[in-house]
């Protein structure tokens, strides 16, 4: 037996036509349809793009206990199990980050691996003078305007050594599964995964692709800033163009596997697996991105399709709710081993065999923002409580960010834990996150919809009973996931015992805003969590005393405008320290 997982990141399941009907085109992704099960309730686990990964290697949650990082020692990674057993496993992506600090122990538990480079800001070509002056950086933090900066300026320099599709990396990514395709297809027992960084931005998109759309390379450079002021309307549009450009790219490629299945007659005995890590907002709920804000739908609800040649179900879709830490106990289960007393995930073929439910329930999230459970018909939102950083830890025997060590400061408060079953008896360090988000979470709040009647989820539910119903769950799962202690309280779901005790939990919340933004009239809901973003923001808080009267001095009849916050900050805060500020308020603006 044989599998062959093909992985987009960044992959948004509104922007396929098996799920919705746009101007899109993905013609092989409908004939996907037809060759597989499609999954019409699948969900992200841990975000964004490693943590998703640690998902789909261990079968289990990341993002309860750390942030973005390596497999940990102790973790059950399906790869290597597979590897273990006899099975040859390889795989071929242009996904950066594996060869970053935050990413160096995923590739290795292949038996081989070809890494393909130039994507992103990919460090691949040498260029000493490069162009560091990039326009629309202005009202990014130092830190982040220099890391900014500096991705972008190198992504530019690869760009020059890919002038044509052939050089185009997932052109290059496609190609070097397919190699493998022609080496191995008469062989047995392998797993391969073929992993495609796009259509992750910066949206980097041959011509034919973009005229498709009526655009060019000249009208955008692909990437997203992360701030409210990104784009006009008609470059917003320019910009979902430059997306629907690369999903049809990542459709095209899509092809050549299909082609190549049908070809040597391969659905007999291979299974296909097509996924993705996460989804992405493209102005929707006035957000771009994917990892500063509410995980919604359209990150969270993902598109999933597999063949199992063992059950033969085709051309069908299943209703049931599955999610990325599934798939490793379905490859496993494919290959008759054993699954590990540790993963949480579910193997899949009893929901494509007999449309049994494995999961009446399934949580989702970035490490310290909102805890997110999807239930029945609802997703319920849990923000982090004002004033209990303090409690959100990280452990790991890996400390490892994204592209770093931990620096000596985060990690002088270390201190060895074993309070987790699935550390095998190993020790961990345990440390308070030096996370620069976790004060913005807060401001996001608690938000329940029905996301089956309201998917775009624009109509949050006040109902008490079912909040305090999602949250019972959504305990019941933090439980069976070894979530720490402290991170309900964290969440403030050491307080809720009771519809009373949430009621009261309202009560006291909606206080603490009332008395912050006492006899101030705010233009709209953005403006006013603006204020409090300020609030939270500013270190001292003499000028934050200086803010509201300043603010409470406005005439009546003009209510504070955004304009009103940013000019306070020009004249009130030190100008080395404006810039973050004036970051954090692009954010906040965008809250619906």
């Amino acid at each position: 037996m044989k599998v062959i997982q093909v992985m987009y990141d960044t992959l948004k399941r509104n922007y396929l036509s098996p799920y919705e009907t746009s101007d899109v085109s993905t013609p092989n992704f409908d004939r996907l349809k037809t060759k597989s099960v499609q999954f019409d309730n699948f969900f992200a686990g841990s975000l964004p793009c490693m943590p998703a990964r640690r998902d789909l290697h261990a079968g289990r949650y990341n993002f309860l206990h750390r942030g973005w990082g390596p497999i940990e020692p102790f973790d059950d990674s399906m790869p290597e199990i597979l590897k273990q057993n006899g099975i040859y496993t390889h795989l071929v992506t242009d996904h950066k980050h594996y060869w970053r600090d935050g990413g160096a122990t995923y590739h290795t538990r292949y038996s081989s691996y070809e890494l393909i480079r130039g994507q992103e800001g990919d460090n691949w070509k040498a260029r000493i003078n490069k162009n560091m002056e990039i326009e629309g950086l202005e009202n990014l933090p130092d830190f982040a305007k220099k890391h900014k900066a500096g991705s972008i300026s190198q992504d530019l320099v690869n760009r020059d050594y890919m002038k044509t599709e052939e050089d185009h990396s997932l052109y290059r990514t496609v190609e070097a599964g397919l190699e493998f395709l022609k080496e191995n297809k008469d062989a047995d027992q392998w797993f391969l995964q073929i992993e495609c960084f796009d259509p992750h931005e910066p949206f980097f998109v041959p011509e034919k692709y973009l005229e498709l759309y009526g655009l060019s390379q000249d009208d955008f450079n692909g990437w997203l800033l992360y701030s409210h002021d990104d784009f006009t309307p008609d470059k917003t549009e320019i910009v979902k163009g430059y997306y629907k450009a690369l999903v049809t790219m990542c459709d095209a490629y899509l092809g050549k596997v299909l082609d190549f299945m049908d070809e040597n007659n391969m659905w007999k005995d291979t299974m296909l697996i097509v996924n993705t890590d996460h989804g992405l907002l493209l102005g929707e709920h006035e957000w771009w991105g994917k990892n500063i804000m509410p995980v919604y739908n359209e990150i969270a609800h993902l598109p999933f399709f597999i063949w199992n040649p063992q059950v033969g179900v085709q051309n069908e879709s299943r209703d049931q709710l599955a999610q990325n830490i599934d798939v490793p106990a379905t490859v496993l289960e494919f290959f008759d081993l054993d699954i590990p007393e540790f993963m949480q995930g579910k193997p899949l073929r009893s929901v494509i065999e007999s449309k049994e439910v494995i999961h009446d329930a399934a949580l989702f999230g970035n490490f310290g923002s909102n805890i997110n459970l999807v239930a029945g018909d609802y997703i319920y939102m849990r923000g982090p409580m004002p004033g209990k950083e303090e409690y959100l830890h990280e452990y790991t025997l890996m400390p490892m960010r994204m592209n770093r060590r931990f620096s000596t400061d985060e990690l002088k408060g270390a201190e060895l834990d074993n309070s987790f079953a699935f550390t095998k008896g190993i020790s961990t360090l345990k440390m308070k996150t030096s996370d620069w988000m976790a004060k913005s979470y807060q401001r996001f709040g608690n938000k329940l919809f029905n996301y089956r009647d309201d998917p775009n989820q624009g109509n949050p539910i006040l109902d008490a009973d079912k909040e305090f119903e999602m949250i019972k769950k959504l305990k019941q799962l933090m439980k069976e996931n070894e979530a720490p202690d402290s991170l309900y309280c964290y969440y403030g779901l050491d307080q809720i015992n009771s519809v009373e005790d949430l009621l009261e939990e309202h009560k006291v919340l909606d206080r603490k805003q009332e008395i912050i933004c006492e006899n101030i009239k705010f233009f709209n809901q953005s403006v006013k969590e603006g204020f409090l973003t300020m609030v939270f923001s500013i270190k001292d808080k003499a000028k934050v005393e200086l803010l509201k009267s300043a603010l409470k001095k406005t005439n009546e009849s003009d209510a504070i405008s955004d304009q009103h916050l940013k000019g306070w900050i020009k004249e009130n805060i030190d100008e080395k320290e404006q810039a973050f500020l004036f970051y954090q308020l692009d954010m906040a603006f965008r809250v619906d």
